[in-house]
């Protein structure tokens, strides 16, 4: 420290610039400084070999001390830029005991009187003398005095118990660290990692020696769903470095060091303030994802299939409650009325879970429309009007309420999925009538310039503060003793989230248990002038589709037998009679192919067999029904024979 303060008074000799008063080392400053310095090496060469060492360190320190002091008193006292060498001196004072800590308290109170004198005595003083010449001086002698005395060896006891301490800190830390099976890894705030455990060697394929130090981008290379580089707005490591808040990531894979990619569920959490440093905690999700796909696909399979049955069961049903097809009596009306709202159920339930798969594959269809919400939003209120007054219910919408008066809406438009919203607000509203016994259900569309806000208002049950966090997730309901007897499967609330996020939106909830829930849908918008321009290239894209179809040329029908025969549907009054067969011919013939003579025998029995059936049950003429009770009639197939291929005949082999 005495030789930086020499280089220093030589300073301005060697600039070509000029230097600041602030910083300029007088004379005497420089003598002291000198004989410190001279002193130091005296003391480090010499007196170790002849004597002891504590006055000479003593007697260096106090020139030290008195160097320094003098330094910050004649380059502005206070403002200084040299008090950070008083801390620096201070830390050891304690070292000394008591020979070094009065002397620095004596230079403490003289400072503190001089500044008095002159008429300097302000709070800022008091605090500048606290922390830079008080608080040193205690850490001092914290660090380097004990109540614990000295051991026997002469050894500080205090330092090595506090040592010991760390080390077995240390020690357990780095063992549950290690035994966690998640990859872990502490990134400074530059993004050079400090620490990787084993669980992330393993994943990632690097050494603790080749990893630490280097950047985290190099060890954990992060890459979207489709194998592209994030961009990097888009890292998790640098967004929680720039605003200090934990980002949880499922839709992240990682490339190891062989190259090989995988899916991953990555938690960025912040350590200490803005910018210091994060703790990445990964793992390999791959198995997972693809369980979770094979179940996905499960479910869209098993749904598809089991919705055609239940649409026949359905239609059937529908059939038998239609006094023109089918005569019962009252009891086996309602029986019938109750399986056919069953039915209903069951077919609203796999178009949820048909949906919901679409929504995990991103399969879901998106023909965006402009509409305008209020008006959109109205039609769609007044569907659940005779729902909510059967309950007792006073259903409001907000923008223009049904009180016979004229009202004046704001105009809110999007451009969006249509159906998708109209899956929302349809969920969100029959949700609130069917979990309010009794008050108000109120729905309102409002905004701001670039967004359009829907929110369904109610005076029901409302939702537990503990349930809050989990309301969107997929199979989840509110289970308590008010909710239990209201049916539900916990898919609603999840496909209006995944629809609002398709959309570009957004979703959430307010409640208050026992006093009511607010739900609201936020949705992108778009100006009048764009709204126009959009309607106007909708209609002309739809007009152009129009005309293409309408001068498609229509060439000879053409038959492909590997796939079923169709028929339009017959309209009353036909002279076509509708087949009710559903024979199929045994063998379906590929187009080209030839058969043996036992096959064709076979397949020209069947034909006649599928013929004899149709001349059989051919209907009546249908029977004129009024509009209101008509029965819709389902698509006929018409039953032609496939194409044939028939080899010439052997003339060497008899006929068949």
């Amino acid at each position: 420290m005495a030789t930086c303060i020499i280089v220093l008074y030589f300073l301005p000799f060697f600039s070509s610039q000029p230097i600041s008063q602030s910083v300029i080392v007088t004379q005497p400053i420089l003598i002291l400084a000198s004989l410190t310095a001279v002193l130091s090496v005296i003391s480090y060469i010499w007196l170790p070999k002849k004597q002891s060492t504590f006055p000479s360190s003593l007697i260096i320190y106090l020139l030290l001390t008195a160097c320094v002091s003098g330094l910050i008193v004649t380059t502005g006292s206070a403002s200084s830029p040299f008090i950070a060498l008083w801390m620096l001196v201070a830390v050891f004072a304690g070292l000394f005991g008591v020979w070094g800590l009065l002397p620095m308290l004596a230079g403490i109170g003289a400072f503190v009187g001089a500044e008095y004198l002159r008429g300097n005595f302000t709070p800022e003083l008091i605090v500048l003398v606290s922390f830079v010449g008080l608080l040193p001086l205690i850490a001092s002698f914290i660090i380097w005095h004990s109540k614990s005395g000295k051991s026997d060896d002469g050894s500080d006891r205090a330092y090595k118990d506090l040592a010991h301490e760390l080390s077995q800190v240390a020690t357990q830390s780095e063992v549950v660290i290690n035994a966690i099976g998640d990859g872990v890894m502490a990134v400074d705030g530059k993004g050079t990692i400090q620490l990787i455990n084993p669980a992330a060697q393993r994943i990632l394929g690097w050494g603790k020696q080749d990893a630490l130090a280097l950047s985290y981008k190099s060890v954990l290379q992060l890459v979207d769903h489709t194998g592209k580089e994030l961009d990097p707005l888009a890292d998790p490591v640098q967004q929680v470095l720039n605003n200090n808040q934990q980002v949880r990531n499922n839709d992240l894979n990682i490339a190891s060091k062989t190259g090989k990619k995988m899916m991953t569920s990555l938690v960025v959490s912040p350590v200490g303030e803005m910018g210091s440093g994060v703790i990445i905690v990964f793992r390999d999700i791959t198995k997972e994802k693809a369980e979770e796909r094979e179940q996905a696909e499960f479910i869209s399979t098993a749904s598809h299939e089991m919705r055609t049955p239940v649409a026949s069961i359905e239609g059937y049903l529908g059939l038998a409650l239609n006094p023109q097809t089918a005569q019962i009596d009252d009891k086996a009306r309602d029986f019938i009325l109750k399986a056919h709202e069953a039915a209903q159920h069951l077919g609203r339930l796999f178009q949820d879970l048909l949906d919901v798969s679409k929504a995990d594959d991103r399969r879901l269809a998106n023909n965006p429309k402009v509409i305008d919400m209020v008006a959109f939003t109205h039609d769609i209120v007044q569907g659940f009007q005779q729902k909510a007054t059967d309950k007792g219910l006073r259903l409001t919408f907000k923008p223009n309420p049904d009180d016979g008066v004229r009202h004046v809406a704001p105009v809110y438009n999007v451009n969006l999925d249509n159906d998708h919203i109209r899956e929302i607000i349809d969920n969100l509203t029959e949700n609130a009538i069917k979990y309010t016994p009794k008050g108000d259900v109120i729905v309102d569309v409002t905004g701001t310039e670039d967004k359009v806000i829907v929110s369904i208002k109610d005076s029901g049950i409302g939702i537990p503060n503990e349930d809050m966090p989990h309301l969107f997730q997929k199979f989840y309901r509110v289970d308590n003793v008010d909710t239990r007897e209201i049916g539900g499967t916990g898919l609603g609330l999840y496909l209006c989230r995944r629809l609002a996020e398709t959309m570009g939106g957004r979703i959430w909830a307010e409640s208050e248990y026992k006093k009511g829930s607010t739900f609201f849908v936020e949705i992108p918008r778009i100006s009048s002038q764009e709204a126009a321009q959009l309607v106007e290239q909708q209609n002309l894209a739809a007009q152009t589709a129009a005309n293409q179809v309408a001068t498609q040329p229509t060439g000879p029908a053409t038959f492909d037998p590997n796939q079923p025969p169709v028929m339009p549907p017959l309209t009353p009054g036909a002279s076509e009679p509708p087949a009710a067969s559903t024979a199929q011919p045994a063998t379906t013939v590929p187009r080209g192919e030839s058969l043996t003579p036992e096959q064709i025998a076979a397949h020209v029995a069947q034909l006649k067999a599928m013929i004899k059936e149709q001349q059989a049950t051919t209907s009546p003429a249908p029977v004129e029904t009024p509009p209101s009770a008509a029965v819709p009639v389902a698509p006929v197939a018409t039953l032609r024979p496939a194409s044939v291929s028939i080899p010439a005949r052997d003339p060497a082999q008899p006929p068949q």
